[in-house]
């Protein structure tokens, strides 16, 4: 019969490797390429055609004029025109270089004010419910200021649409910040690191997931931010983009080219979001054995 001073040792032992052993992520089964396209592309296709169908019949019905509800296929006759004249390229060109430059704009300048916000009591005090107010306030109503102080040029877009993402990115990383176990600092600090270190190695890395959410609502606002601007803001000088040519389609009361440019709009969106956010997020969730429903 073993002795209570020789269990002890093993009983720790067993425990802490239990501990451990729930501390690591499971490792998910790989899926494989035809299983993650049945679940990734058939679906939202599946919802892309269903809502065609519904058009076709309400359009069929004949509820409303052909100049306030097209059938799809003069919409598609419109966009298909944009392809083979290759406007359309010049539009998402125009559109999402700008959306891209301004947001990595914002995450330069967001980041830093996150962290300041999250970390310095009366800084948080004095614009943390400033950013949350910016952060609800409709980008559309900084165009009319930002024309005013630059005039009709880049500079006023991108001065939109940084108003549109600081908030959002910042907000999301002091939310971040805000769920990190308070023992993680405490261990930084009796490591000897120092702010920037701490900053660098705990506070991010411990924040990522909340960051990455903030990420997702940062480039939300700005391209949400962009097409108020484009609407709005227009010049020669400026190009078409995807919201230029949104207005055009409304100055020519073509009901066809309004609904292709929001279907553009709405494509470039979610193309973001397959592309770049959505693969980005499971990364960072299954490292950490947060999910594996993405």
């Amino acid at each position: 019969m073993p002795q209570p001073d020789q269990a002890a040792p093993d009983l720790d032992e067993a425990v802490g490797a239990g501990l451990d052993r729930l501390d690591t992520p499971t490792g998910a089964r790989p899926t494989s390429l035809r299983r993650r396209f049945v679940r990734g592309f058939l679906p939202p296709v599946g919802a892309l055609v269903l809502l065609v169908v519904i058009w076709q019949l309400l359009w069929a019905a004949a509820f409303w004029p052909e100049t306030t509800l097209p059938a799809p296929l003069d919409v598609w006759a419109e966009f298909w025109g944009t392809v083979t004249n290759g406007s359309v390229f010049g539009f998402i060109w125009t559109s999402v270089h700008r959306a891209a430059l301004g947001f990595a704009a914002g995450v330069v300048l967001g980041t830093p004010l996150g962290i300041l916000v999250a970390k310095v009591r009366v800084v948080r005090a004095a614009i943390g419910p400033l950013l949350s107010g910016l952060q609800s306030l409709p980008s559309v109503a900084w165009v009319p200021a930002a024309v005013i102080w630059f005039g009709i040029n880049d500079a006023a877009i991108y001065f939109v649409v940084l108003l549109g993402s600081v908030p959002s990115i910042a907000n999301g990383l002091v939310s971040g910040i805000d769920q990190i176990p308070p023992i993680l600092p405490r261990v930084g600090k009796v490591m000897g690191a120092g702010r920037f270190a701490a900053a660098r190695h705990i506070l991010l890395p411990a924040a990522l997931p909340g960051f990455l959410a903030g990420l997702k609502q940062g480039w939300a606002f700005s391209w949400r931010s962009l097409m108020a601007a484009e609407l709005i803001a227009r010049s020669p000088s400026l190009g078409v983009g995807l919201g230029t040519y949104l207005n055009d389609g409304s100055s020519y009361n073509s009901m066809p080219m309004v609904i292709a440019a929001i279907f553009l709009i709405l494509f470039v969106g979610v193309a973001i979001e397959l592309i770049v956010f959505r693969p980005l997020e499971r990364s960072v969730l299954r490292a950490r054995g947060l999910t594996t429903s993405l």
